[in-house]
C-alpha cells in the first residue's frame, strides 16, 4: 500500500499591521487635541475596524504588532493572525525590530501598514507585493509627506535610523537612504492618513453609522 504525504508550502508573503492599543490619551493625539480623548478613541476604533475589514482579502500571513500589550478581546476578523508586541524606543526602532522578527521566521516579502488610512484598499497591498517581486523596497506615499506602507525583501536597518519621524520629511529621507544604498524602489498610490481634525472632516461622512453607534 502506497502512502502519500502532503506538505503545505509556507506562504512567503507576510503583512505586518502596526496597531496601537485602545487607550484614551494614547491614540490619535493630534486629533484628540481638537475633539478630546474619548472621541479620538472612538474614531481610532473605526479606523481599526476599517483596516481589518479589508485585510480579509489579502493572501499573506498576517502579524499584528500591538503598541503595549496583546488585548484579551480581539476584533472578530474571520482570519488567522499572529500577535506580537512592538519593541523599541521610537517608531523606527519598533518597525526595524518587527521586520527583523518576521524575516527571521522565513518570509521573503514583508509589507508593513498602520491603521490610519481610510483610503487603503486590498488592491494597494496586492500591488505592493507585486512590485516587491521586482524591487528591493516598495513605498506607499502619504499626502502628509510620510508613508502608509513599506515593503522590503530583506531588512535594511539604515532606513529606520536618523529619520525625522512624524514630519513631512519621512518619505523623502527614506527614499534618499534607499537610493544612496543602491536599492531599487517601487512606488504605489499616494493616499491620505488620518492624523488631525482636517483629515477626519474630509472622510467622516463615510462612517455616519459607526459614529452614531453607542458602542
Amino acid at each position: 500500500m502506497k502512502t502519500i504525504l502532503y506538505f503545505q508550502e509556507m506562504n512567503k508573503n507576510a503583512l505586518i499591521i502596526f496597531q496601537k492599543n485602545e487607550i484614551p490619551g494614547k491614540v490619535k493625539t493630534r486629533l484628540a487635541a481638537s475633539i478630546g480623548d474619548e472621541s479620538a478613541l472612538k474614531i481610532y476604533r473605526i479606523l481599526i475596524q476599517h483596516t481589518h475589514s479589508i485585510l480579509k482579502e489579502i493572501v499573506a500571513d498576517q502579524f499584528i504588532f500591538y503598541s503595549d500589550f496583546i488585548p484579551e478581546i480581539r476584533i472578530e476578523s474571520g482570519r488567522i493572525v499572529h500577535e506580537r508586541i512592538q519593541t523599541g524606543k521610537d517608531l523606527g526602532e519598533r518597525m526595524r525590530n518587527a521586520f527583523e522578527t518576521v524575516f527571521s521566521e522565513g518570509y521573503d516579502h514583508v509589507v508593513i501598514i498602520g491603521t490610519d488610512c481610510v483610503d487603503l484598499k486590498p488592491a494597494h497591498i496586492q500591488k505592493a507585493f507585486k512590485k516587491l517581486s521586482q524591487n528591493d523596497a516598495v513605498l506607499g506615499p502619504a499626502l502628509d509627506g510620510g508613508y502608509y506602507l513599506l515593503g522590503l525583501k530583506k531588512l535594511i536597518p539604515e532606513i529606520f535610523e536618523e529619520i525625522d519621524w512624524s514630519t513631512n520629511q519621512v518619505l523623502n529621507q527614506t527614499k534618499s537612504k534607499l537610493q544612496e544604498l543602491n536599492f531599487s524602489i517601487g512606488i504605489i498610490d499616494t493616499l491620505s492618513d488620518i492624523d488631525n481634525i482636517a483629515d477626519w472632516e474630509k472622510v467622516k461622512g463615510r462612517f455616519d453609522s459607526e459614529l452614531n453607534s453607542k458602542h
